[in-house]
């Protein structure tokens, strides 16, 4: 089937995943940046820190990426130089929502995930659409991978429904240390059923807000992982 000459959009693959506990978030991401069966690198992080306590992942088309990566970043410095302070990551997500809104008639083709701490220390995850619309939850799956590793989530760490009185946290009861072993082994298992965005992931790549310095990895599977944590800030 061929392309047509005035689409302008590419599907570079990869996959994010993100889960918020009570005093931390994880978030990870595969490395490989691919179109189809062609091979671009191996060594791509897909996830981008905006603040100390804010990491952004996105999979999708490589150009889009970047250019939201570039406006987030940019509007953040402007925040700092005006309130000389750094946004808070709830704040940073209405702006991703007002970023993506205002693209709507000409959306960048991303599948985004922002996750990080709050103003209380908790962690948050918050997931997005094409348009802007989100949610805060307690974890997220974004990108080709999703339809292997979201029913797993959905069946460990089912968050409570938003219609239950009174409201509950969006948060999971999993330790920090479960909720990398529980990515990690998502990740593995992904690989192991040779999927085709990750068959070649071999490179982990540590990403950390604050002065944190464990890393987490596996050479099988994950391939770039932040962490967030109270002790971190």
């Amino acid at each position: 089937m061929a392309l047509r000459r005035d689409w302008v959009y590419e599907n570079n693959g990869g996959t994010c995943v993100a889960i918020a506990g009570l005093d931390y978030c994880v978030v990870a991401a595969d490395t490989r940046l691919s179109v189809g069966y062609s091979i671009y690198t191996r060594d791509h992080s897909k996830i981008c820190k905006l603040a100390d306590k804010c990491v952004l992942a996105s999979s999708g088309f490589q150009g889009d990426m970047k250019a939201l990566q570039k406006n987030l970043a940019a509007r953040h410095l402007i925040y700092q130089h005006q309130h000389n302070k750094q946004m808070s990551c709830p704040a940073m997500a209405r702006l991703l929502s007002n970023t993506l809104y205002y693209k709507r008639f000409f959306p960048y083709y991303t599948f985004n995930i922002l996750g990080g701490l709050d103003d209380e220390g908790k962690g948050c995850v918050y997931t997005y659409d094409a348009v802007g619309s989100y949610e805060r939850v307690g974890y997220s799956c974004q990108g080709t991978g999703g339809a292997l590793i979201m029913p797993v989530l959905d069946n460990q760490l089912k968050s409570p429904s938003p219609l239950l009185l009174p409201a509950r946290d969006a948060v999971t009861p999993l330790l920090e240390s479960e909720a990398v072993d529980l990515i990690k082994r998502r990740f593995c298992i992904s690989y192991r059923k040779g999927y085709l965005h990750w068959r070649q992931v071999r490179n982990h790549r540590h990403k950390c807000c604050g002065h944190s310095k464990r890393a987490y990895g596996s050479q099988e599977g994950l391939a770039s992982v932040c962490c967030c944590c109270r002790e971190a800030v």
